[in-house]
């Protein structure tokens, strides 16, 4: 009964961040924190910041956190006022890697 079956991939999805998806912010945010629906290879995984001309101010520094295995945490330096976007790139336990992005912006 069971031959056919294979399990569902299990692809990380993004639950929550912070910042949020179209948040407005008054201060520079001091990291960007990802959690997935299930454990990612942080050693594999990235998140840049890439502004509205579209060049990458600078790839944070990922910190890993071993207490969360479903979150990456990204060290951000100081942002200029604008619209940001927010790029990860996970690899998860499933063996394939996932990519995704969203916008926040920085009001002056």
């Amino acid at each position: 009964m069971l031959a056919g079956w294979t399990p569902a991939a299990a692809h990380s999805l993004l639950l929550a961040s912070s910042p949020a998806a179209n948040a407005v912010l008054t201060a520079s945010p001091p990291y960007v924190a990802l959690r997935f629906n299930n454990r990612i290879e942080k050693r594999l995984s990235r998140v840049r910041l890439v502004d509205e001309r579209g060049t990458v101010a600078a790839a944070p520094t990922g910190r890993a956190d071993d207490e969360v295995a479903e979150s990456l945490l990204a060290v951000v330096p100081p942002l200029a006022p604008g619209v940001w976007r927010v790029e990860w790139q996970v690899f998860s336990t499933d063996g394939h890697v996932v990519t995704g992005s969203y916008q926040f912006r920085l009001a002056p």
